[in-house]
């Protein structure tokens, strides 16, 4: 494991978190990170598949976890970011550097937990990538969330961010215990994309659409059937605009993996490895789509 850092695409400098060795890698692995989720928290999933002779990146976006400039420990407001910068600069950078690492035969893959999932798209050198895996990665439309996540997220979108962003300059998500702390240009994007039927394709319209079209990388889809976060409806939907894609979808319930639970978060714990993580590494080697 070795502690990095490489500049974005412009220049802004990133934390990242190298597990394997080059030379021996047989292969590549970014891992792009959801909303709020510090990649500290997929350290065990990253070192587990090092052990099998990937390469494996772990980062974070700018504003979050060691990706939180000094001169912002205390608050983020002031600082400026959206998620097409961290798709479009930070993601793209990640995998960009990670791709130069490696030698030019070995293949590099992408595996994105929920907003992870969500931006293949929007990364300008997504062709860079050759097998992607989501992970309880769906829209963010809240009329089709689940229904205990429904039930109080139109206080978040109506009433909490309203009144934070003016308020605060930011998203003060540690101080309300939600999500984590956020640069204003990210809540405010995700909120918008969150209030339409269309997620981010209500702001992007038809040529954000073609971009996504435009993805012919084989993706193998994860979800959980007692995700709390996003529905089968919120799955297929995001899916939906990798229409081009050659997908594996797997819908995975608890107790067909021998864990009481998984949820949106519990893939990445450590108890996920005996079947869980399995899949992962099947889906990686090479092989034929079947």
């Amino acid at each position: 494991m070795q502690v990095i850092r490489f500049p974005s695409t412009d220049g802004f400098m990133l934390a990242g978190t190298l597990y394997g060795q080059p030379a021996e890698a047989r292969a590549a692995v970014l891992m792009a990170p959801a909303m709020g989720v510090p990649q500290s928290y997929y350290a065990d999933f990253a070192g587990w598949l090092a052990r099998l002779g990937y390469l494996v990146l772990t980062f974070d976006y700018r504003g979050m976890g060691a990706s939180r400039p000094a001169s912002h420990a205390r608050s983020l407001k002031g600082f400026e970011a959206d998620i097409h910068t961290w798709a479009e600069r930070d993601a793209a950078a990640a995998l960009a550097w990670l791709r130069a690492q490696l030698a030019a035969d070995r293949p590099v893959h992408w595996i994105g937990h929920s907003l992870g999932g969500q931006i293949l798209g929007l990364v300008p050198n997504r062709d860079l990538v050759d097998r992607a895996v989501t992970v309880a990665s769906g829209s963010g439309y809240w009329r089709d969330n689940a229904p205990q996540l429904k039930r109080m997220v139109w206080w978040m979108w109506y009433v909490v961010v309203p009144l934070a962003l003016p308020l605060v300059g930011y998203f003060p998500g540690r101080r309300l215990k939600k999500v984590g702390d956020l640069p204003r240009g990210v809540m405010a994007q995700w909120r918008r994309w969150c209030l339409s039927p269309h997620y981010m394709m209500g702001e992007g319209g038809s040529e954000l659409r073609e971009r996504y079209a435009a993805v012919r990388t084989p993706i193998l889809g994860l979800s959980f059937t007692d995700d709390e976060f996003m529905s089968h409806r919120n799955i297929e939907s995001l899916h939906g605009f990798y229409r081009q894609a050659p997908k594996a979808m797997k819908r995975i319930s608890p107790a067909e993996v021998g864990m009481k639970r998984v949820g949106h978060f519990g893939f990445f714990r450590s108890q996920g490895e005996p079947r869980l993580w399995a899949e992962i590494d099947r889906w990686l080697r090479p092989s034929p789509l079947g």
